[in-house]
């Protein structure tokens, strides 16, 4: 093979490693919510990128080997080539022989191992990190196709390099893992909102949605003794009107022997005609309340008041009595702020959510 030869093919390596190293990193680096929602739209290019995401390992072990082959042919056919190249004309100036081929050898090892790292290396990483989803969309048709044809080779030394892992106790993972925690997704809406592209509203409200959590019922339950509330068997219709008409709230708690037992909504009560509006309300059914622990997580408390359709619950704590209630107004306003409501009369304890 000519000298001029050998520099083409380093040019040509160079590219092929170049594809290789892109193709690890947009594997390694694409988000998967990006690319699902093309793949269901039919895309054909986004269905291949989520098949090499899930099969990450043998993508690895292709991009690994094609970048070793190619830095192996570079150093075998190129690098002798360029030696070559800058020897003759050193020893035609009259360098000794031996000066002359070693300072072409250490020219050519530099240059090489400057066009390698930073053009079949460097710079295809750069981009493809830069741009995963795309890089992914365009690199995982023509990976997933060497692939296949080096499949029995792949599988040899995809299979190799497993059971090592697994003597040393570590599990294999075929499909790449693109989640965030919620310390990365806290900072990247604290950065966002610091550079003006999310408005500080929608920031606060995200903030909430990640620490909702770690919020206890306790930490957010109104305490009985801040608590709006009617005994039963003492309570008329007249009464609880009056209780209504002056706290606003169109949820009245009803209690015995100041436990609360459940709850009428004044639509309840609506029903009721004037020639009984007197009378203690014993007949009237209650709306029972859900029960949840003062330790449960909001998040829990929430699922288990919409699987039981409670709008409210009581809060008990290790010995099961009751030290308070929780609201689905409450709830929500930890996640949207406060909530306003025409209908609550501005005298009300701010604490004393009571289901408006």
């Amino acid at each position: 093979m000519s000298d001029l030869m050998g520099i083409a093919w380093l040019f040509i390596l160079l590219a092929i490693n170049a594809f290789f190293v892109a193709g690890e990193f947009a594997v390694m680096s694409a988000r998967r919510s990006q690319i699902e929602p093309l793949a269901d739209e039919g895309n054909k290019r986004a269905k291949v990128a989520l098949f090499a995401m899930e099969h990450v390992s043998i993508m690895l072990a292709v991009c690994q080997l094609g970048i070793t082959v190619c830095s192996l042919l570079i150093l075998n056919i190129s690098e002798p080539a360029l030696h070559h190249l800058l020897g003759v004309p050193m020893m035609a100036l009259g360098m000794p022989v031996e000066v002359a081929d070693t300072a072409a050898f250490l020219i050519a090892l530099v240059l090489v191992t400057f066009l390698h790292v930073t053009f079949g290396e460097m710079v295809p990483k750069n981009i493809s990190v830069s741009v995963a989803d795309k890089a992914v969309m365009l690199l995982a048709m023509p990976l997933v196709g060497v692939s296949k044809v080096l499949k029995p080779i792949i599988s040899m030394l995809n299979g190799a390099a497993n059971m090592f892992l697994k003597l040393f106790g570590v599990e294999p993972q075929d499909e790449v893992t693109s989640s965030y925690t919620a310390a990365e997704v806290r900072s990247i809406i604290d950065t966002s909102s610091q550079e003006g592209t999310l408005e500080n509203k929608h920031a606060l409200r995200l903030t909430k949605a990640l620490e909702f959590s770690t919020v206890s019922a306790a930490s957010c339950m109104v305490k009985v003794d801040k608590l709006f509330t009617l005994e039963w068997g003492q309570t008329t219709a007249r009464e609880f009107e009056k209780k209504v008409g002056k706290t606003g709230y169109s949820r009245m708690l009803i209690t015995r022997e100041d436990v609360p037992v459940g709850y009428w909504h004044v639509k309840d009560v609506m029903l009721i005609d004037d020639a009984h509006s007197t009378a203690p309300l014993r007949d009237l059914p209650l709306h029972p309340l859900g029960v949840v622990k003062q330790d449960t997580e909001i998040e829990e408390a929430l699922e288990s008041m919409r699987q039981e359709g409670n709008h409210l619950s009581a809060v008990v704590n290790e010995a099961g009595a009751t030290i308070g209630v929780l609201f689905l107004e409450d709830i929500i306003e930890v996640l949207v702020g406060e909530i306003s409501d025409s209908t609550q009369k501005r005298h009300a304890p701010p604490s004393s959510q009571q289901g408006n």
